[in-house]
């Protein structure tokens, strides 16, 4: 399968890793010759649950016997979709009670930056130097990283940047800005969490210019941090919350969340401002909504902090410098690039799979699944001490 896959499927990268997947259940993915392998990544952070959830399952097949796509959104009442929206403003601040449902994060990413244009009237966009919403064309276009996008130029227009946690550059936020969008917690860049009350003082000056703040919970957001939402850590409620990822419990979607007054904007002048066909299909948000209930009606979230703990007593070594992150976001920052590359071929190799972050290259992603046991923690720690050895030895 391995030629058919280089010949016909579109690649991402150079060398992708090619794993040829037979099945996956709980923490756990299998190869087409048997081996099995301990997920550290869940599918970059979106397998909440792990794989092949049992309620999550149960939801996807009860809503295939009722009905699939039958019109395009927003037309017709379709009860997955509804109970996940309304479920979504019943964990949310009152100010974000609608939700529009997409297809990806990055999809609700330039929902919520076309909503802000909407709402104030203006045209520029903020964001911060590092960042990573998304790769349609909108979402690129306030991506904080020039290399990845200068191939794809030109880009949005009015877009502007500022540093994450420089205080002094929250004054470039004025009365020309339609919205400032950031991550709450910085993915791609390594896991970097604002610092200072920082997304607070965003905030404060999004309000006194008349701009909305939109904030990024695509990677998280859904449980991830210890909290069912990461801005909740930091004293900070935004105009405007995008989730994605974690939220469909292994299946595709995204969703931009405002308050009513503000997303009805979207409707009028003109009509069908922001449309898609397939967002809130009714199996997506059925899995969706089974996602969310799980999490919310568990301890799952209480036990990320736990999780953290753990996995920072475990994974203490030489070759790594820091952990940052919260809860099940967690990135591992070794001494160097290489060591990274070496940490996440060899690991697989002995059955721990792990991956990179976008523009860290010392960093490695730990975002296993919430459902996670500590045994199995411990497992793929003791996988990468092991590792770590293995590199430290062959080069002293």
């Amino acid at each position: 399968m391995q030629q058919d896959f280089f010949q016909y499927q579109a690649q991402t990268t150079p060398h992708p890793l090619a794993m040829e997947i037979s099945h996956a259940e709980g923490s756990y993915i299998y190869d087409i010759h048997n081996n099995e392998y301990l997920d550290f990544v869940a599918g970059v952070s979106a397998c909440s649950l792990g794989h092949k959830h049992p309620r999550v399952v149960e939801a996807i097949k009860a809503q295939l016997d009722k009905y699939l796509h039958v019109m395009v959104y927003g037309e017709y009442i379709q009860e997955s979709a509804l109970k996940l929206s309304k479920l979504l403003a019943q964990h949310l601040p009152k100010n974000l009670s609608t939700t529009y449902l997409t297809n990806s994060g990055t999809e609700a990413i330039d929902g919520a930056i076309k909503l802000a244009k909407r709402v104030t009237g203006r045209g520029e966009i903020i964001a911060a130097h590092h960042a990573y919403h998304g790769n349609t064309i909108g979402a690129l276009s306030i991506m904080g990283f020039e290399e990845r996008k200068r191939a794809f130029r030109p880009l949005m227009p009015d877009v502007r940047f500022i540093g994450f946690n420089n205080l002094e550059d929250i004054q470039q936020i004025t009365s020309k800005t339609a919205g400032v969008v950031l991550e709450t917690i910085q993915g791609g860049a390594g896991f970097i969490e604002p610092q200072n009350d920082y997304l607070n003082k965003v905030q404060a000056q999004c309000n006194k210019v008349g701009a909305l703040l939109i904030l990024d919970e695509i990677q998280p957001g859904i449980g991830r941090t210890g909290k069912l939402f990461g801005f909740e850590h930091f004293n900070c409620i935004p105009d405007v919350v995008v989730t994605g990822k974690g939220l469909g419990g292994g299946m595709p979607i995204g969703a931009f969340t405002a308050s009513k007054e503000h997303m009805m904007q979207l409707s009028s002048e003109p009509k069908l401002g922001h449309i898609t066909t397939f967002g809130g299909h009714p199996v997506i948000a059925a899995a969706a909504l089974a996602t969310l209930q799980e999490i919310t009606e568990t301890n799952l979230i209480e036990q990320t902090l736990e999780k953290e703990q753990l996995i920072k007593k475990h994974l203490v070594h030489p070759l790594i410098s820091e952990i940052r992150g919260r809860g099940l976001m967690l990135a591992a920052i070794t001494s160097s690039a290489d060591i990274t590359n070496q940490m996440v071929l060899k690991c697989q190799d002995k059955g721990l799979i792990l991956f990179w972050l976008l523009y860290e290259p010392k960093a490695i992603r730990i975002t296993p699944p919430l459902t996670i046991s500590n045994d199995e923690i411990i497992e793929g720690c003791n996988i990468m001490t092991s590792v770590l050895d293995e590199i430290f030895n062959s080069s002293s």
